[in-house]
């Protein structure tokens, strides 16, 4: 096995070599794929004849097809019904109570318009499907009438013959629907289908369903799966035949390992990378091929590193079985291809390469955008897919025999054009194609009749249950009404316009990239800029990064008052990093009495003349803000790092999110506090609305979100004409020191804002009892908002307002619809993520009774995987808690929870975690709510059980709680996730996804009841809070009568 310096060593040059174009310009590379992909005049005849008939000899076959072509034409992705019948076949078949079931045929069957999908010349599987069912014949017939309203008939036959007979009748449709799919239940029974009349002039690559291993037995589990279906398909094979010829197997990486992510290279390195090596020398053993399945984008670096581990071993010499999956709908894919010909050339290897479209598109492009990358990893067109593609092939077909090529495609142009190119150099290679799809395509080309290419087909073998993740990344690949699957069948389309040269339609484009498809910078469009993000899985942005924050991380910090510009610093209070209180990070001197005086004296004054600035120009230094937060990224997140706690990709969100706040409020400043707002009234007088700043804001701020939470909160004030005051939580003074530094640099004036931290009790108190503050904007715990509350409403003057965002006992409700594998992850995620220390954290779990155990299961093996540790490092998962107290609490709460609990499990804690405030993550079975009588702020999360009939009491507890800030909602039935929603008594509800992490302008933010006053940081009435509103009337008739209105009666 390599070293672990190896392992380092052996990172850049394959990034190097292939991540030049990881988010590259599209139009450049496209331009240059166009080159690569283009054929001759005469080229492009012979193929388009060859196309053409292709094209014309699928359709004659028409009236006979049946399976996922038939399927894919009449239930696409476009089409209400295709989703609905995906989530019928695969959430049917798992879900194990009956109520649930019967809850999920009714929510989807009555979402869907099946009448016109009807058809009498139709395939028996596409009406099947229609019927969602196979009760055609076998339970009812429908006549001619009910044929067209199968949404009533299925009513009156559900009350006819009653909901158990109608749940087995789905189920055992939805069975039939799943052959379509998979190959077989077992190796066995997909071995013995691959010898049968329909499939034995095919060869076969068996991919074992089940996807990313959440638990190491999970892995082992796969792994061994895996080792048996080699030795049975080694078995099975013909051992005189070549290795070409043979039957294969298809593995993926996430199966093998539960953090195959790049941020746990080491361990990738030392755990997976030898499994692989294990199933490959087991594969060469009995002369099968081995292919490794390609995955999502940012695990490709780490993809090819275990290639070439496997490819160099010496143990693996002389075999010609290796391979892997390449798509061609990443940017990188060229530079790929050419990489893995230089290692098959220099490890003396041949390696088989699967050219493929890709199946995560919609995946890749909605993490860039989350992420704000500079770009793409994917082509945003397919037609750019298309080029790729075949620029890619022609690379393929050029190499040497230390490649053999693979096509995956059902696209006949495709097919036609590798056929073409391979032909004039008589190249050797093989066509692959997927189960239950591009029959009739194939059966043109295949056996010494036709043209006698050999074609693989990808073999899907595993339980109906664990075929949904494989099904939407097929219909995803193929199901979209522009794919050439659904185009080659319907009639409506010409073929002359399906069988285009790709190319050609590239030359045509005014715009390469998609024009509805803006960079991630442009996602909100004119308005503002995204935030820019840092894609960690690239080495050319993660390593000077992290070289940066380090070095900022190195330097001593000093914190203090901020009064009139001037940063008041002597020796003060120390500053330690929570993940070694015996490192001193900083000093802070707090604000007294009279700082807070000199403060106030001259924020009232300064008030004035900022709310008369113009609110275009208040959103220009907000903006100029943003921009230096961004510039400043690094040192911002050293700051997160060595002070809050937080780890590093948490850091980069938040930093993000603070220039969000920043852009967003400039936004919302500029449009709303400019001119004012025109109102109706009669002729002869003018009424306008005006928003106009309050006065001087205190900004209180918590210490979980040091940089966001403080920005947003001045941000607004400032936007809105108000003066600041801010005081930051005691354990984060340094953070605020460097934001507030950064808001003046940036053209705030020095007497509109400052900042005063120190003791709560001391320096807030006295700021907030002051009667020239207007308002209070507070983050942070129930108890002190109220302790806010009854301060204000104590004073003399006029009355302040209060914007309090404070804590919750949120909930997430799990039925038996939901997918374990996904609740598990959005659990770790909304429950470890930060420590637990977000106000928005998943604090109680509850998990219908028919499931709960295999989420616990899941919860507690994938917990065992987490890295708990110093936040500096990106493999780091979960850091410390904030401090000492902190850290107290929980454990104390731990001990005394964990004494009544059914179940618990928590990470261990190792020696080197003492010297930091770490708390070992931890899942803790419960009998009720009502167990728990406040919020537990850090990484514990309470499991509940219920029963299905008991939902509504389940949402009657969490609403006694008296809190209301975040839920979260894992279903697969929509009626369920709206019922929930409309009674849960929540400011922010996530369905089917994690529970944390609202972004601004897109999730604006905040609670009700004890949760908070609202309205919502990051939404569109946040700033109306923080003014107030002026009407101006005048009458425009007050002298000289009205010319207007005697102007209209001359006409």
């Amino acid at each position: 096995m390599m070293s672990s310096q190896q392992h380092s060593n052996a990172r850049r040059p394959v990034a190097d070599a292939i991540n030049r174009d990881y988010l590259g310009d599209e139009e450049h590379i496209v331009r240059r794929l166009t080159s690569a992909a283009r054929v001759s005049e005469g080229q492009r005849a012979s193929i388009a004849r060859r196309a053409v008939a292709l094209v014309e000899g699928v359709r004659n076959y028409q009236t006979q097809r049946t399976g996922l072509d038939a399927f894919l034409r009449k239930y696409d992705l476009s089409s209400q019904e295709g989703v609905i019948l995906m989530c019928l076949a695969e959430a049917l078949l798992r879900i194990p109570d009956d109520a649930t079931a019967d809850r999920l045929i009714a929510d989807k069957i009555a979402a869907g318009d099946w009448a016109a999908h009807l058809s009498d010349a139709e395939s028996l599987f596409v009406n099947a499907s229609t019927w969602g069912l196979m009760l055609t014949g076998r339970i009812v017939r429908p006549s001619d009438a009910d044929m067209h309203d199968p949404r009533g008939v299925l009513a009156r036959i559900a009350g006819r013959i009653g909901e158990p007979v109608m749940r087995a009748a789905f189920r055992q449709a939805m069975r039939i629907m799943g052959h379509q799919f998979v190959m077989g239940r077992t190796i066995e029974e997909a071995l013995d289908r691959s010898v049968s009349a329909e499939n034995r002039l095919y060869r076969h690559s068996f991919d074992m369903l089940g996807e990313a291993a959440l638990t190491a037995s999970d892995a082992m589990r796969y792994l061994k799966a895996y080792h048996e279906a080699i030795q049975k398909i080694g078995a099975h094979s013909s051992r005189s035949s070549s290795i070409e010829a043979s039957p294969s197997i298809s593995v993926k990486l996430s199966a093998l390992f539960p953090r195959y992510e790049f941020a746990q290279r080491q361990r990738v390195m030392e755990e997976l990378a030898p499994r692989l090596l294990e199933l490959a020398v087991a594969a060469k053993t009995v002369n099968i091929p081995l292919t490794v399945d390609a995955e999502e984008a940012e695990r490709l670096e780490l993809s090819l590193e275990l290639i070439e581990y496997v490819a160099l071993s010496r143990e693996l010499q002389g075999w010609d079985g290796f391979g892997l999956a390449v798509q061609a709908y990443q940017k990188r894919a060229m530079d790929v291809i050419r990489w893995l010909k230089d290692l098959a050339q220099s490890s003396g290897q041949r390696l088989n390469v699967r050219l493929v479209k890709g199946a995560y598109w919609d995946t890749e492009i909605k993490r860039a955008q989350e992420r704000g990358l500079a770009g793409y990893p994917v082509f945003t067109r397919k037609v750019n897919t298309d080029v790729s593609y075949i620029a890619c092939a022609r690379e393929l077909i050029a190499s040497g025999p230390e490649i053999y090529p693979q096509f995956a495609t059902h696209n006949a142009q495709t097919v036609a054009t590798i056929i073409e190119l391979a032909g004039e150099q008589g190249r050797v290679f093989e066509f692959q194609r997927l189960h239950g799809m591009g029959e009739e395509l194939y059966e043109q080309i295949v056996g010494e009749q036709k043209l006698g290419i050999p074609c693989r087909v990808y073999a899907p073998v595993g339980s109906h249950e664990d075929l949904l993740p494989y099904l939407v990344r097929r219909l995803l690949e193929n199901g979209a009404n522009t794919s050439f699957v659904n185009r080659i069948v319907d009639e409506e389309h010409a073929v002359a316009d399906i069988v285009r040269d790709p190319v050609v339609e590239v030359d045509a484009l005014t715009q390469i990239p998609h024009p509805r498809i803006p960079l991630p910078r442009m996602l909100y469009g004119s308005s503002r800029l995204n935030s820019i993000g840092v894609n960690l899985a690239d080495p050319a942005e993660r390593e000077p990064l992290l070289a940066k924050i380090k070095h900022a991380a190195q330097q001593r910090w000093v914190a203090g008052p901020i009064v009139n510009g001037e940063l008041h610093e002597s020796r003060g209070v120390e500053v330690r990093n929570p993940a070694n209180r015996n490192e001193v990070i900083g000093v802070v001197r707090e604000a007294d009495v009279s700082l807070v005086d000199t403060a106030l004296a001259a924020a009232v004054p300064a008030q004035l003349e900022w709310d008369a600035t113009p609110a275009s120009e208040r959103a220009e230094i907000l903006e100029r803000a943003a921009d230096l937060y961004e510039e400043r990224m690094p040192e911002l997140i050293a700051y997160c790092v060595r002070e809050g706690g937080r780890t590093i990709p948490d850091s980069i969100s938040e930093v993000r999110e603070a220039v969000d706040f920043l852009r967003y409020y400039a936004d919302r400043g500029r449009n709303e506090f400019g001119p004012g707002v025109r109102m109706p009234g009669p002729t002869g007088e003018s009424n306008e609305l005006k928003l106009r700043g309050r006065g001087v804001f205190c900004c209180i701020s918590p210490w979980n979100f040091p940089l966001a939470i403080f920005t947003g909160q001045i941000a607004a004030a400032l936007a809105a004409g108000n003066s600041v005051l801010a005081k930051p939580a005691e354990q984060t003074p340094l953070m605020a020191t460097r934001a507030v530094q950064t808001l003046l640099e940036a053209g705030v004036p020095p007497d509109v804002l400052h900042l005063l931290p120190g003791d709560g009790a001391t320096v807030g108190a006295r700021i907030v009892a002051d009667p020239r503050i207007a308002g209070v904007a507070f983050t942070g715990s129930t108890e002190t908002a109220k302790l806010i509350h009854r301060s204000l409403a104590n004073r003399e003057g006029a009355i302040p307002v209060l914007i309090a965002e404070t804590g919750g006992q949120n909930a997430m409700i799990v039925d038996s619809s939901a997918l374990p594998e996904q609740v598990v992850l959005d659990i770790v995620q909304s429950s470890f993520n930060s420590a637990g220390q977000r106000c928005s954290a998943l604090r109680v779990l509850y998990v219908q009774e028919e499931i709960a155990d295999r989420v616990a299961e899941l919860l507690a093996g994938y917990m065992e995987e987490l890295v708990v540790g110093d936040p500096m490092s990106l493999a780091t998962d979960v850091g410390p808690v904030i401090d000492p107290p902190s850290c107290e609490m929980l454990r104390a709460h731990a001990e005394k929870i964990t004494r009544r609990a059914r179940w618990s499990h928590a990470y261990k804690l190792r020696p080197e975690h003492e010297q930091g405030t770490f708390f070992a993550p931890a899942a803790v079975e419960i009998e009720a709510l009502s167990q728990l009588t406040g919020e537990v702020f850090g990484p514990i999360v309470h499991l509940v059980r219920y029963r299905a009939n008991k939902l509504d009491q389940v949402i009657e507890a969490v609403n006694a709680t008296g809190f209301g800030l975040t839920l979260g909602v894992h279903t697969r039935v929509d009626a369920t996730a709206r019922y929930i929603a409309s009674r849960v008594r929540a400011g922010n509800v996530y369905v089917n996804r994690n529970m944390i992490g609202a972004v601004v302008g897109v999730q604006p933010f905040g609670g009700r009841g004890l949760s908070g006053t609202g309205p919502k940081a990051g939404g569109p009435y946040y700033l109306h809070r923080f003014a107030t509103e002026q009407t101006v009337t005048i009458n425009t008739a007050a002298v000289g009568g009205n010319a207007s209105l005697l102007t209209m009666a001359g006409e």
